[in-house]
């Protein structure tokens, strides 16, 4: 018997080891020249490891959630008499997307799962081994359900059956109608779920930032009545020819007119060197909500762009991270960090400062609001900026004005067209 062991390829960036996120084939599996392995994230991206051998899979090198050391073995492969298989090299790796593909092989709530399971074949084809291709977890619980995976069908790519798939044949198998458990049970069930991928880089992150950065929080409220009318009737003039205007790009103007006053809340800060690295440049980064996590896509040179510009690109970035196409360089690079909660409601936030940034603007909800104007009361569309602030480098006072920059472009909306 001839074998060939694949390593863990070097990914470039010095990039020491690499999370296992999900394995595509499994111990007994018959694998051809360049089908998927494994896939492995780096800081960054989520790459697809390919084999460079066509045999059956003999032994896997480590379990999902586990971190493999550049050139550490990955997978052992049978490749029967042709022994000089094993002096070729490993197939280059591929970039598949940022690091929310991670979730597509060991992610139940994925969105685009979602909607194959709703549409899965009602024929199984099985792959050339002839063995339902399944994650490990989802082989245990199919057990445990007493699930026969060869009669599944499944939705993933190379018909990988995923957890929705056994949820959609248990329907099909039991009947829409079947009755649910009690109204008032109790229940007693309980479920163990690893952090891994994506969601183990961004509780790294957060723990990271809340660890070294001595966070403080300014809240103002602002009055956007006058920016929230010029908006509607920008969308009605433009709105056929132009980008949908939304508050973030609005928002992002206001960042650009006040930042070139307030130098040292535009910049990133090296704790290790004690270096505060200032930019003309203004990259915002938007804090957008994915179906695994928090991304920060980044809207460049903020500084060059009108507010049709910024909502073109922020629209694009939102998509592209929602999708899990967004590139390194679009998640990575932010001078400043903008944060919204305000679909979602809530009065007031705490963000937490986008390390090595030292800034973050939280946007909370907009509320029409009784207020007192001119002696009299009067409703006014209101809302509250939540800013945090990274205290070694940035003051109170210079925080509140530069907030307080903010309110003043958007509480008189002309100001954001005026240099």
């Amino acid at each position: 018997m001839a074998t060939h062991a694949i390593k863990v390829p070097d990914l470039g960036e010095g990039i020491a080891e690499v999370e296992l996120v999900a394995w595509r084939v499994q111990p007994g599996d018959t694998v051809a020249e360049d089908q998927a392995l494994a896939d492995v994230m780096t800081d960054k991206a989520t790459v697809e490891i390919p084999s460079p051998v066509a045999g059956r899979v003999l032994a896997l090198g480590g379990e999902v959630g586990q971190q493999l050391a550049v050139g550490a073995e990955l997978i052992r492969i049978d490749v029967g008499a042709g022994g000089e298989a094993a002096a070729m090299p490993v197939a280059p790796a591929r970039a598949l997307v940022p690091a929310p593909a991670s979730a597509r092989a060991s992610t139940p709530a994925s969105a685009s799962a979602s909607a194959s399971a709703k549409s899965a074949p009602a024929e199984r084809t099985l792959p050339p081994s002839g063995k339902p291709l399944a994650a490990p977890a989802v082989r245990h619980r199919a057990a445990v359900l007493g699930i026969d995976l060869q009669q599944v069908p499944g939705s993933a790519a190379e018909g990988r059956i995923l957890h929705e798939d056994l949820d959609a044949w248990l329907l099909r198998k039991q009947g829409a109608q079947a009755p649910g458990p009690p109204r008032y049970a109790e229940r007693h069930d309980e479920e163990a779920v690893p952090v891994t991928g994506v969601r183990r880089r961004i509780a790294q992150r957060m723990q990271d930032a809340m660890r070294r950065i001595p966070h403080f929080t300014y809240v103002e409220e602002v009055d956007v009545t006058e920016l929230e009318l010029l908006r509607a009737r920008l969308n009605e003039r433009w709105g056929s020819e132009r980008a949908h205007l939304t508050l973030l790009p609005l928002l992002v103007r206001a960042i650009v007119l006040a930042v070139p006053h307030f130098p040292q809340i535009n910049a990133r800060f090296d704790d290790e060197t004690g270096v505060l690295t200032r930019h003309g440049a203004v990259h915002v980064g938007i804090a957008t909500q994915t179906a695994v996590g928090l991304m920060v896509p980044v809207l460049r040179h903020a500084e060059a762009r009108d507010p049709w510009s910024s909502a073109t690109e922020i629209a694009r970035l939102a998509e592209a991270a929602r999708a899990g196409r967004a590139t390194r360089d679009e998640l990575s690079g932010s001078t400043l960090t903008v944060t919204s909660l305000g679909a979602l409601g809530g009065i007031a936030s705490t963000p937490i400062i986008n390390a090595p940034e030292v800034a973050i603007v939280g946007v909370n909800r907009i509320a029409q609001r009784p207020v007192m104007k001119d002696g009299a009361v009067v409703a006014r569309r209101m809302m509250n900026l939540s800013s945090s602030f990274d205290h070694r480098v940035v003051d109170g006072q210079l925080a509140a004005e530069f907030v307080q920059a903010l309110r003043a472009s958007l509480e008189c909306p002309a100001l954001l067209f005026v240099e």
